[in-house]
């Protein structure tokens, strides 16, 4: 819960305040966050002894109810407080970077369609779309989580 806490204080910050910078460091505190959590657990529940195997476990399974709550956090965000403004920002950032796409072969036909795309996403798509990179980012971080939180009895 902790986590869905920290994730919906950075994208408020990121989307709502206009305090990317502060945003971002809300976000670059995850693994920091899941590695605290982890060390307690392992120091209060298990007398400080974990495998790899269940640091592993315990971290995965943070980031799995964390994308859960966030999930949630998110749909009612776009559901309700949004109004096409996220979709809008992600059109003019394309259409800025337009050119660069064009050079690459891209036609001003896909990239037109590519934005209509966009602004058709419902507000469970996207709150759906941020939780499965969430549950992908969760795996691959608590991979060092788990190996430096590790601790064998000798």
């Amino acid at each position: 819960m902790l986590l869905a806490l920290l994730w919906a204080a950075s994208f408020a910050c990121i989307m709502m305040l206009n305090a990317g910078l502060i945003g971002n460091i809300l976000a670059l505190a995850t693994p920091f966050l899941v590695g605290k959590r982890l060390a307690t657990f392992r120091t209060q529940a298990l007398y400080g002894v974990i495998s790899f195997r269940r640091a592993y476990a315990y971290s995965l399974y943070v980031f799995i109810y964390a994308s859960l709550v966030f999930a949630l956090v998110q749909y009612a965000y776009f559901q309700f407080l949004d109004n096409g403004a996220f979709a809008e920002l992600i059109t003019t950032t394309m259409k800025q970077v337009a050119p660069v796409y064009e050079q690459n072969g891209v036609s001003k036909e896909e990239i037109k369609n590519s934005m209509d795309l966009i602004t058709m996403i419902t507000p469970v798509q996207w709150a759906f779309m941020f939780m499965m990179q969430n549950l992908f980012v969760g795996a691959i971080i608590s991979l060092p989580i788990a190996l430096i939180g590790k601790r064998n009895r000798y």
